[in-house]
């Protein structure tokens, strides 16, 4: 956590950490748009979309329980400006490939491989050292500001990207691309100072699997942990029909224009960016188990209402406020694991939940996806829409959970000032 003298800078050095992360997260997502497009549209293949989906995520997820081990092992800067550094060299290797006249599909596979790595790398790093930077009462307001610049990129991106490959080739998108991780790796290289947190600092007596098996045996002996794992496991499971299989419904349901594929992105993505906003504002209710529980308590009805409702403006309305739930829930969600982890642990334990949300949903595809062609979504949406409905109230009940969402002492002194 931050100090009583780093406290007094900790503005600027939010400021400059996400500021950071921001332009990095904007040629990215400019290159994984232009890298899935170009797929699409050059093999026009349904498995080789499925293999590119596939080399996107294993490797978060094998990476994952590793690099939650050096996030606390190593210093997290540094960390994140390797991942950083790795996916600007492939991007640059792969541009100038494209250059030189070859550029076979199976290259986007290797390079979707390698930015997954990265991710996986980076993204537990990113978790832990937000509250080294950020005072404890603060990180509800930051999350969900990170959360609403995330949203508005992933707006953002697909449009420009799109606008560009109208204009220009796809190797000036991976330039654009790696610009923006110089820019991000500079920021932090330069400007922002984070001191090592414990771990780190001292000298390293364990090896890296006997620091993962403390990872496990700390989520083993903090009972809220293994439960508040478990229910999002099944939620991950449960939301797999709205988050891949509603554009298939839309076509099926809707018509195939690509407008409405298009559409349904945007109004969610609107909505993300309002929910980052009002989460930012609001901060939720002073316990973090209960905003989890409305937020999704709204998906729920949401999902369950995506499939009934008949008029598309509609769906719309309803995708729009999915996405408002989603910073309800993840901001609180993040918050509490930084508030309650040890932060000697906290890569760790950001690295299993990452394993976690990286692996549920593909695995709930494979129960649903084949059902899709069997079933219509519209039931698999009020099926899965009521399960949400009733694992959340079993989630809301639970004594171990409800304990661990009231505010840590310092949140809980500011409000009381």
């Amino acid at each position: 956590m931050t100090t009583t003298d780093e406290r007094r800078n900790w503005k600027r050095d939010i400021i400059l950490f996400l500021s950071s992360q921001t332009i990095s997260l904007f040629g990215s997502a400019l290159v994984q748009y232009a890298i899935m497009w170009y797929v699409t549209l050059s093999t026009k293949s349904g498995l080789m979309m499925t293999l590119f989906i596939v080399c996107g995520f294993i490797p978060t997820f094998l990476l994952s329980p590793f690099a939650g081990v050096w996030a606390d092992r190593f210093n997290r800067k540094t960390l994140i400006m390797i991942a950083d550094s790795m996916i600007a060299i492939v991007t640059l290797i792969l541009a100038i490939i494209f250059l030189l006249g070859y550029d076979e599909p199976w290259l986007m596979f290797v390079v979707a491989a390698v930015r997954a790595l990265g991710a996986g790398v980076q993204t537990p790093a990113v978790g832990a050292i937000l509250p080294q930077i950020v005072p404890e009462d603060k990180l509800t307001k930051i999350n969900g500001i990170n959360g609403t610049l995330q949203a508005l990129m992933m707006f953002v991106a697909p449009v420009v990207s799109a606008t560009l490959l109208t204009v220009a080739s796809m190797e000036i998108i991976f330039f654009i691309d790696v610009v923006t991780a110089a820019v991000a790796i500079l920021t932090l290289f330069i400007f922002l100072r984070i001191p090592l947190h414990q771990k780190a600092s001292d000298a390293q007596s364990t090896s890296y699997l006997e620091d993962f098996k403390q990872g496990l045996a700390y989520i083993k002996n903090h009972s809220f942990l293994k439960t508040f794992f478990m229910f999002f496991a099944m939620f991950f499971v449960l939301m797999a029909p709205a988050a891949f299989l509603t554009p298939l419904q839309v076509t099926r349901s809707f018509g195939d224009d690509y407008w409405r594929l298009t559409a349904i992105e945007i109004a969610f993505s609107v909505g993300m960016m309002a929910g980052g906003a009002i989460i930012a504002s609001w901060g939720g209710f002073r316990n973090k188990i209960y905003t989890m529980t409305f937020a999704n308590l709204i998906v729920g009805i949401c999902t369950l209402l995506l499939g009934v409702i008949p008029i598309f403006w509609l769906y719309l309305f309803v995708m729009a406020v999915f996405g408002i739930a989603m910073p309800l829930a993840n901001t609180p969600t993040t918050v509490m694991l930084q508030e309650k982890v040890d932060p000697n642990y906290m890569g760790r334990i950001f690295g299993i939940f990452g394993m976690i949300s990286t692996s549920m949903m593909p695995i709930g595809m494979l129960i649903f996806g084949p059902l899709a062609d069997v079933i219509e979504i519209e039931w698999l949406l009020v099926g899965t829409g009521l399960l949400v409905l009733i694992l959340t109230l079993f989630f809301a009940s639970n004594k171990r959970l409800i304990e661990a969402g009231k505010p840590a002492p310092a949140a809980q002194a500011e409000l009381q000032q």
